[in-house]
């Protein structure tokens, strides 16, 4: 197994259920992610080898009724619109409601020891010594910025790694 990426299987579920429906609710989610992507070399890799999953606080699921979406379908749309490959379990005892989004994630996401967050370089971006304007311009289009992006995998990764933050644990 050496020079693989530890993998966890990452489950959105709503805060308003039990702590033993939330597990049920992932469970249900992660056979949903097996059927859709039995195939997939990454899901293998973590079926055979890790079998963590993380479950997270999702927020409110509503399809639509009373105003708008949850932030449980508000989360999925931004899986989708960055490509990520995902499930979703929709609980037809509770009303068809979006219990579970599943999704892979590989170490460069969430080992943060490992693979640390972009730095600023110095100087910073725009600082001007006696009429020099360095390389590094802005940390979106710099140099450093895009090899920092491609190290961690790309623009899923750097994704994942802000869609991530602000998640806890159900």
């Amino acid at each position: 197994m050496k020079n693989k990426l530890e993998l966890r299987m990452y489950i959105l579920t709503p805060y308003n259920i039990s702590p033993i429906q939330q597990g049920i609710q992932s469970l249900h989610g992660c056979v949903e992610y097996a059927q859709k992507h039995f195939k997939d070399s990454d899901y293998q890799d973590w079926a055979k080898n890790f079998k963590t999953v993380i479950i997270l606080n999702g927020g409110t699921t509503n399809n639509g009724f009373n105003g708008g979406p949850g932030t449980m379908q508000m989360h999925l749309e931004a899986l989708k619109k960055n490509k990520i490959k995902h499930s979703v379990f929709f609980e037809p005892d509770l009303n068809n409601a979006l219990t579970a989004v599943c999704f892979l994630v590989n170490e460069k996401v969430f080992n943060r020891k490992k693979y640390p967050d972009y730095v600023e370089p110095f100087p910073t971006p725009g600082f001007k010594i006696k009429g020099f304007v360095p390389v590094v311009v802005d940390n979106k289009g710099c140099v450093n910025y895009k090899e920092w992006v491609k190290s961690i995998g790309g623009k899923q990764n750097e994704f994942l790694r802000d869609f991530l933050k602000p998640f806890r644990l159900a």
